[in-house]
């Protein structure tokens, strides 16, 4: 498709779809809306993925141990997950409108125009409200992975003196990798396909294409305006940056040892 003419046509109807190569591609590529979104969902994955990567840890690491109600705050992280975005929009837009609760408590150090309306704010307030919302499925995926780490490790680095924090960088970081990879691979994933946290929280991109993910541009295209070629070429050429990002990822957080 990203390689012809194509154009959606009544059912049964003989048309013609011509081969053009890689022109829906240069057409893409010189497009500012199009450079724009994948320059969203950069900012998006800067913010998310490292955010994502050490509260998800951090908080495994906590509830990891015998504290009181750990169980109830192990469901109370895993509700927002397992909830449709459609029901915890609204209190995200409860907390972020003009009048909403934060800035109502920032005052007169609240951003204007208000954040899922501000070209600059836009998309980190997204990042943020998605991390929350996933949190705790990351979180279940290091306590799994943190069961499998010896207390022998533990016990040896305490008689070698290693406090908490030493014992964490020594110990449970090296031990939970394998874990860390698939949670930077999943939550690049995630940001790459961002689609319903713009669309409802923003409507549809917010000021100027601010928050328009490129998912939610091939939806724009292809459905709204009727060009599913143009469309293909935005999702092959997400689908190769996502590859290479996971490659660079996996090579960076040792992924390859055994």
């Amino acid at each position: 498709m990203a390689f012809h003419d194509y154009f959606f046509a009544a059912p049964g109807a003989q048309v013609d779809r011509p081969f053009v190569g890689l022109d829906n591609f240069q057409e893409v590529l010189s497009d500012p809306a199009v450079i724009r979104s994948f320059g969203n969902v950069g900012i998006f994955l800067l913010i998310n993925v490292p955010l994502t990567v050490v509260l998800s840890l951090v908080l495994a690491t906590a509830l990891n141990k015998a504290v009181r109600g750990r169980t109830f705050l192990r469901v109370a992280y895993y509700v927002p997950y397992v909830t449709a975005s459609v029901a915890v929009v609204g209190v995200w837009l409860f907390l972020f409108s003009g009048g909403g609760l934060v800035n109502q408590i920032l005052g007169p150090l609240a951003p204007d125009p208000s954040w899922l309306i501000s070209p600059t704010w836009a998309m980190p307030t997204i990042a943020l409200f998605v991390t929350w919302k996933q949190l705790g499925f990351y979180i279940l995926l290091y306590l799994a992975a943190l069961q499998s780490v010896s207390t022998e490790l533990y016990e040896a680095a305490s008689t070698d003196g290693a406090g908490a924090i030493r014992k964490f960088f020594s110990v449970t970081i090296p031990g939970v990798r394998p874990a860390t990879v698939l949670v930077l691979l999943l939550s690049t994933v995630t940001g790459a396909n961002l689609f319903t946290e713009p669309y409802l929280l923003t409507g549809g991109g917010g000021p100027n294409g601010a928050s328009t993910s490129p998912v939610l541009l091939m939806y724009q295209k292809g459905i709204e305006q009727g060009n599913p070629d143009t469309a293909s070429a935005i999702g092959i050429i997400l689908v190769i940056g996502v590859l290479i990002i996971a490659f660079i990822q996996r090579k960076i957080a040792g992924g390859d040892e055994s």
